[in-house]
């Protein structure tokens, strides 16, 4: 028996979910499966588009609303060169939220809320969060830096709050959080609700193989590190001899695999070499990314596969947040959401009873 909704945010206002708790949209790890389990334990759940071609995302999201009558989301690339089209297709489908990891353009934004799609971009830093917000978006999410994939130095306690005071929309914390200690603490702050990716990534529902999970589990609170030698960007990663070897090795050590996995990339997404020019130009326009970044940006998405989705660890990296040393289990969603707001509930509750007969 699922929880019923105990905590009302504006998280759970806009989305029209029953628990401020959202699974982020992590490439190949968020698909139909995970996103249904976390819908229907009441959460916020996130398809990860970017790992996926047009046809396999709106086969993704027909597979969600067949297995679920509850919100979702989709996570998507605002600079990836059919954002308008896989927009069209949220507005087909009446998908709830889309969600970006890098900032929209405002007539995207436009768009998308004229059909009553909840937008919800990612951001880094105040100024991102200002002007996103200015943009027309209806909550940013902030990741601090002891998130994973790509992220920032800023540590969630000091990110969370200094957003918060600069704008007057709904802010979702992600980067830290597992429990419901965390989710009281996020709301404490003024969030309205709480992202986990790690966490979800760690359950039953993931389809992340389970020898993978379990080398997950094996890593203590000193088993991440962040590296900017596989994709050129800093990318938070668990400690494996691959990972080391990357590490320490040169740059042209690096090239022919490089190139070898921009061509498995190609072959994957169906992307013509003038669609991978167009994306890189567009990288290097909104992300600021030098011609050498721009020639690893395949890395990422397939050597994740390989960890991820094809369980070869020594051929692929394993994206993780700094909460992997202290999981130890593998819930499902349903159990985890249960407990997370259960949890939440208790530590709000007795937090109050601290307060010597003040009205607040």
């Amino acid at each position: 028996m699922t929880t019923a909704q105990v905590l009302r945010t504006p998280l759970t206002e806009l989305a029209g979910v029953r628990h401020p708790v959202v699974q982020t949209g992590m490439g190949w790890v968020a698909g139909p499966r995970l996103v249904v389990g976390t819908a229907n334990a009441g959460g916020l759940g996130i398809l990860a588009s970017a790992t996926m071609t047009f046809e396999e995302l709106q086969k993704a999201i027909t597979e969600v609303k067949s297995r679920t009558d509850q919100p979702f989301g989709v996570n998507l690339r605002a600079d990836a060169a059919d954002a308008g089209d896989r927009c069209d297709l949220l507005i087909k489908h009446g998908v709830k939220v889309a969600s970006f990891a890098l900032a929209p353009k405002k007539d995207l934004i436009a768009k998308l809320k004229d059909h009553g799609i909840m937008v919800m971009p990612s951001v880094g830093l105040p100024r991102h969060a200002e002007k996103v917000a200015s943009w027309g978006a209806d909550a940013v999410m902030i990741q601090g830096g002891e998130g994973g994939g790509h992220t920032g130095s800023v540590p969630t306690t000091l990110l969370l709050p200094s957003v918060l005071d600069a704008v007057d929309i709904p802010v979702v914390a992600a980067g830290g959080f597992f429990d419901g200690r965390g989710l009281a603490a996020a709301l404490s702050y003024g969030a309205a609700g709480i992202g986990m990716g790690t966490r979800f990534l760690l359950t039953r529902d993931s389809a992340v193989p389970d020898a993978v999970k379990q080398l997950y589990l094996s890593h203590d609170v000193n088993g991440t590190v962040v590296t900017d030698k596989v994709d050129g960007m800093p990318h938070r990663m668990l400690r494996t001899e691959l990972v080391a070897e990357i590490e320490e090795s040169s740059r042209l050590k690096r090239l022919t695999p490089t190139l070898k996995r921009t061509l498995e990339f190609k072959k994957m997404s169906g992307m013509s070499w003038l669609d991978l020019a167009r994306d890189g130009r567009t990288m290097k326009k909104t992300q600021g990314r030098t011609l050498a970044q721009m020639s690893l940006a395949a890395n990422t998405p397939m050597m994740l596969k390989a960890g991820l989705v094809d369980g070869d660890t020594s051929a692929g990296v394993l994206a993780s947040g700094q909460v992997v040393g202290v999981l130890d289990d593998l819930p499902t969603c349903e159990e985890l959401i249960d407990r997370v707001v259960t949890e939440a509930v208790r530590r709000l509750a007795g937090a109050h009873n601290l307060l010597l007969g003040i009205d607040v």
